[in-house]
Order: C-alpha cells, then sequence, then structure tokens
C-alpha cells in the first residue's frame, strides 16, 4: 500500500506536487483554526463550571470535618429509668395505670406498655401526651374487644431522639 502511494506521488510533477502541498496544508490551517475557535468558544463555561466544582468541593470538605466531629462525640444517653419513669408518669396523669398490665423497659431507647380493656379515645389522648415529651410510638398492636371503645393495646415506645 506504501509503496503503491509513493508511486503515485514520484509520477506527479514537482509543481503539482507543490500544489498538494499547499492545498493539504491550507486544509490543517483551517482544520485547526476551526478546532482552536471552538476550544475557545467552550473555555468560559468550562471555567464556571469548575469554579462551581471546586465550591462544591470546599463545602464538601468542611461537611466531612463536621461529620467527623459528630461521629467522635459520644451518643447521647437515654437511660431505661429515664423513659419507663417518664411513661408511667403519663399513665398515672392520664389515670390509665388500672388499665396496664405490664410496663417493661426492654433496653434503654424502649418501653412495652400492655394495656387491658382500655378506652381507645384515651388511650389515643394519652399517646398525644407522650408526643409532647419526646417519646414516640415504634409499633403497636389493637385487639378489638366485644365491649364498644374499648381495646386491648400492647405499645413499645421509643424515645424521640432516636432513629
Amino acid at each position: 500500500m506504501t509503496g503503491a502511494l509513493r508511486a503515485l506521488w514520484q509520477s506527479r510533477s514537482p509543481r503539482e506536487r507543490q500544489g498538494w502541498l499547499g492545498v493539504l496544508a491550507l486544509t490543517m490551517a483551517v482544520l485547526y483554526l476551526a478546532l482552536a475557535g471552538a476550544a475557545l468558544q467552550s473555555r468560559e463555561p468550562l471555567r464556571r463550571d469548575v469554579e462551581a466544582l471546586r465550591a462544591d468541593m470546599t463545602r464538601m470538605n468542611q461537611q466531612a470535618a463536621e461529620l467527623a466531629q459528630l461521629r467522635a462525640l459520644p451518643p447521647p444517653a437515654a437511660p431505661t429509668a429515664a423513659l419507663r419513669a417518664r411513661v408511667q408518669s403519663s399513665l398515672d396523669d392520664a389515670t390509665l395505670s388500672s388499665a396496664v398490665a405490664s410496663l417493661e423497659a426492654p433496653d434503654p431507647g424502649h418501653a412495652v406498655v400492655v394495656f387491658n380493656a382500655v378506652a381507645f379515645s384515651d388511650w389515643l389522648a394519652w399517646l398525644e401526651g407522650l408526643a409532647a415529651q419526646q417519646v414516640r410510638l415504634e409499633s403497636c398492636r389493637i385487639d378489638a374487644l366485644p365491649a364498644s371503645g374499648k381495646v386491648n393495646i400492647t405499645a413499645t415506645l421509643a424515645n424521640a431522639g432516636r432513629p
């Protein structure tokens, strides 16, 4: 292939070769200018994008440092007695203690309350009061009783700040 091209080139007259070299040089110059112009036009938007990315990187680095500091802090203590005491106190305030079959604290952040034959509306009002004390309902089971408005409930409560 190379030999055939070389033979074709050699068969041209010197003046024709100069013409072809001129056309080739002109084509290369036009191509170079077209590519250089496109590169110059896209330079400014790319510079703005790089500045925005650098700002994002700085913000993310600051957030990573803050996260490392927060992870180094000890977790907030949520003693079992404190949650259990808050639940017991709210039960006493709502006069629902008589309907409680059991109140247990399986771990520091949870309390399990079992109600027998409690009025559902009274239980809902009590639960709203607990929300104001930063205690949330994590799970519950409600069984309806034959008596109108009465239910058996097993409720698992947790500190509101706990995931």
